[in-house]
């Protein structure tokens, strides 16, 4: 994604929480498994895509979201999938940029389906499964980027934002989330 769709997505990308202590954070994160899918397809999509859409979906990393063109349909390759990020919001954000930024039909993108941690309910702190997976490796600091789901961790604040920005150059928004 470039710097230019990162930017404009921004403003409606949550801020990382205030910054908690790693022992707050462990009680927080969800395990980086299961995840549940919810559908919002409503009459979208086809009942059959519908189901085959959410049996994938079940795969993907928390916290995702799934768009499709209304006018193209599920099998487009404007159908996008954002994963792996912190929080719905912002998968969605990813999703509806990406596929709104590929589709040839006149109609908005729309969220058919988002993935989040089994159980969910809002948290201070939400962690992508991999980046809650990578916390059993929390050493002083975890960064992250609310716009594209990077992580990193340090032994420093410095460290885990430089950590963040290296796993993924356009994260340029790295913060630090948890901090001992």
């Amino acid at each position: 994604m470039t710097t230019a769709i990162l930017a404009a997505l921004l403003p409606v990308l949550p801020a990382a929480a205030q910054t908690v202590t790693g022992d707050q954070a462990a009680q927080m994160l969800y395990p980086p498994r299961p995840a549940e899918v919810e559908m919002s397809a409503g009459d979208v999509l086809p009942k059959d895509q519908a189901k085959m859409l959410e049996m994938v979906a079940k795969d993907q990393p928390y916290y995702a979201a799934i768009a499709i063109s209304p006018d193209e349909g599920l099998m487009s390759e404007a159908t996008m999938a954002a994963a792996n990020h912190h929080t719905v919001e912002a998968a969605t954000a990813v999703a509806l940029s990406q596929c709104n930024a590929k589709k040839k039909g006149a109609a908005e993108c729309v969220i058919v389906a988002v993935v989040r941690p089994e159980g969910w309910e809002a948290r201070p702190v939400q962690l992508s499964a991999s980046a809650s997976e990578d916390f059993a490796n929390y050493s002083g600091a975890l960064a992250i980027s609310a716009a594209t789901g990077s992580w990193g961790i340090g032994a420093s604040a410095d460290e885990a934002v430089a950590a963040c920005t290296a796993r993924q150059p356009a994260a340029t928004d790295c913060a630090v989330a948890i901090a001992d």
